[in-house]
């Protein structure tokens, strides 16, 4: 399994980071792809095979830690991308809400 649990939508409170100004200013780290749980049901595959995906967006995945859960908001892609080449860990920003 990829991910601890493929979920819909989001369970946490609305956190208010909405640009990706907002997420830069959180250092990006480790996170292991087994312990996310995802906030989307499905993915465009043309966003996971896209070679410049990133090109207007930030290079890091956006996770939100919650009750103990990591939540991945955004970046989907890039974690499948990432286990598509047999990597565990992925580099994402983490916001951790309390």
């Amino acid at each position: 399994m990829i991910f601890k649990a493929v979920g819909e939508g989001r369970p946490y409170p609305d956190h208010g980071r909405t640009t990706p100004r907002d997420w830069s200013e959180i250092p990006p780290r480790q996170v292991r792809l087994d312990e996310l749980i995802t906030t989307k049901l499905e993915l465009d595959l043309r966003s996971l095979l896209s070679e410049d995906s990133t090109f207007y967006g930030d290079l890091f995945a956006h996770v939100v830690e919650w009750k103990g859960e990591l939540y991945l908001e955004d970046g989907l892609h890039r974690a499948l991308r990432a286990a598509l080449q047999q990597r565990t860990l992925l580099h994402a920003r983490v916001l951790e809400l309390s």
